[in-house]
């Protein structure tokens, strides 16, 4: 790894890496926050070995998004990019849990439970992929806000965004997910 650039800070790194598509510098920052991710992985987790596998989906994450989108402060969006993904991780894995759950309980209520259960997921599956059309800010302000019941101040702290950027993101971000969310169940009838 291009030992001339471990010295940088996280800016000129990613700066490097945006001007001349560096893999050099995107390797030093992802190896500068290993311990993090393991850390974040392992809070949620609580698993070693899906906190392990976690950082390396967080990684291929990471090399994606950053294709896409410009990030300003790369740590404090690494952290949010590992905390979603071990939440979404964990949503997945309790949905499973009660799913089958549900189905032991209940035999006499099986055809019911299924049409509820495939309602329930198709609803889940609509708000996840219209959260994902919104853009970058307004997604992460929405789903902080929303879904992790962050506070506005715990919002700015996360993003670095001001109050008056989180308050528009969220604003515009409900709005636009109600659209989007009318959209899709327009498109499945």
């Amino acid at each position: 790894m291009g030992i001339r650039y471990n010295d940088k800070e996280d800016k000129e790194l990613l700066q490097s890496f945006y001007d001349d598509k560096n893999n050099d510098c995107l390797g030093i920052l992802l190896q500068r926050y290993t311990t993090m991710l393991l850390g974040v992985s392992m809070k949620y987790l609580k698993d070693e070995n899906d906190a392990k596998d976690s950082v390396q989906q967080i990684f291929l994450k990471v090399i994606n998004e950053l294709q896409k989108y410009r990030v300003e402060y790369f740590k404090s969006w690494l952290y949010m990019v590992a905390k979603n993904h071990c939440l979404m991780k964990l949503r997945d894995k309790k949905h499973h849990t009660v799913e089958v759950s549900d189905r032991l309980l209940s035999v006499e209520n099986e055809q019911d439970e299924k049409v509820s259960l495939l309602a329930k997921e198709k609803s889940l599956n609509n708000l996840e992929a219209a959260i994902k059309l919104l853009n970058e800010e307004q997604g992460v302000c929405v789903t902080l806000f929303y879904l992790h019941k962050k506070t506005y101040q715990e919002i700015i702290e996360i993003t670095n965004y001001n109050a008056l950027q989180v308050k528009s993101n969220i604003q515009n971000g409900k709005r636009n997910l109600k659209i989007m969310l009318q959209r899709l169940a327009q498109n499945e009838q």
